[in-house]
Order: structure tokens, then C-alpha cells, then sequence
């Protein structure tokens, strides 16, 4: 059976146009809410991770953008994974750590030292080498961190819908697709 999505918003909780608001409407997706999404906190949004995680049943791949990366991977750290976590797309991820990046948003900061240790589970992380919010070269030391494949947008800003239209994404609808097919075991059929 195919995981099911657990769409994993940044800052303000991804706006009504954003690829992942599209994706869930689509896809029937699950999605993290924060009780304020403003003001990330490595503990309190892993904490609310966790449990949207034990509250959604079956098999979950995790899709975060921006600072909902960030909450990815400082959960993973906190709570290690989790055995119905089947993969993780990750798809601009945010630098708390980098000076441009805080000075754009001061909240950030609080996400930051950024957890560099290998994931328990597969990941992709998609980044444009354009992003405000991160250098393509920061993002692959994430990536090679975090035991993922890089994968680059090319010139897609911080590849949302306030800069760039994203719309759906089909090119991230692709990689998913890709991802779901990869990180899914085949079906045995019984007769």
C-alpha cells in the first residue's frame, strides 16, 4: 500500500495557493498544523509532529518546505524517526544558522544549531540555487549530512508560490512520484 502524505508546512503555515495546500486538496494529504505557526521552536513543532504522526494511521512519507524541513529533521533528531516513516521529501530547506536567512526572519534563529546528523529514513531534498534562504551549496552539505539525495530546482527562489507561481509543481509532483515508487516495497500477491 502506498504511504500516505504528511505535508509539513515553514512559516504561516503554507497560503492557499502554496504547492503543498494544492497537493492536499489532490492527494487527500494529512497535514502538521502548528498551534502558531509564526513562532517555530525546535521542541514545541517536533513535539506537534510527533503527534500528528501517532494520531495518522498507516505508512507516512513526510513532505516538508522551509522551516517545515527544519521541523523534520530536528524531530528526527528528538524522537529518532519513527518505523511508519517511509521517506521524507524535503524541498527548500531554510539556514537558521546563516546570517541572510535570520536577518529576513528573525524567528528562524530559534531553529537553529540545524541538526546535521543522517536520517532513519530515506530523503530527497530538492533546492533552488537561487533561495534566499539557503545556498545550493549549504543545501548539498545538508543533504550529504542527512543521508539524501540532492536534487536541484534550478533557478526557483525559495520554490513557493510568493515567488516563483508554483501553482501544483508538477516537476515536485514527478520527483513524489518517484520518491512514493522507491520508497515503497512491491505488493506480493498470494494466490
Amino acid at each position: 500500500m502506498t504511504p500516505r502524505l504528511l505535508l509539513v508546512p515553514g512559516l504561516g503555515d503554507s497560503g492557499p495557493q502554496h504547492w503543498q495546500t494544492l497537493w492536499e486538496r489532490k492527494y487527500g494529504a494529512a497535514r502538521l498544523r502548528q498551534d502558531d505557526p509564526d513562532a517555530p521552536t525546535p521542541e514545541g513543532w517536533s513535539k506537534r509532529l510527533q503527534e500528528v504522526i501517532e494520531a495518522t494511521p498507516g505508512d507516512l512519507v513526510l513532505v516538508g518546505h522551509s522551516s517545515g524541513v527544519l521541523t523534520i529533521v530536528h524531530w528526527a533528531r528528538l524522537y529518532g524517526g519513527h518505523e511508519r516513516v517511509k521517506g521524507a521529501l524535503l524541498v527548500g530547506p531554510t539556514d537558521p544558522e546563516a546570517m541572510q536567512t535570520v536577518s529576513l526572519y528573525p524567528v528562524l534563529g530559534s531553529m537553529a544549531p540545524l541538526p546535521m546528523q543522517e536520517l532513519a529514513f530515506p530523503a530527497l531534498v530538492v533546492a533552488s540555487e537561487d533561495d534566499p534562504y539557503v545556498t545550493f551549496e549549504r543545501a548539498g552539505e545538508m543533504a550529504e549530512a542527512w543521508g539524501a539525495e540532492l536534487i536541484s530546482a534550478g533557478e526557483a527562489g525559495h520554490i513557493s508560490f510568493e515567488n516563483g507561481g508554483y501553482g501544483e509543481w508538477e516537476d515536485g509532483e514527478v520527483l513524489l512520484s518517484e520518491c512514493l515508487h522507491a520508497w515503497t516495497p512491491p505488493e506480493i500477491s498470494r494466490f
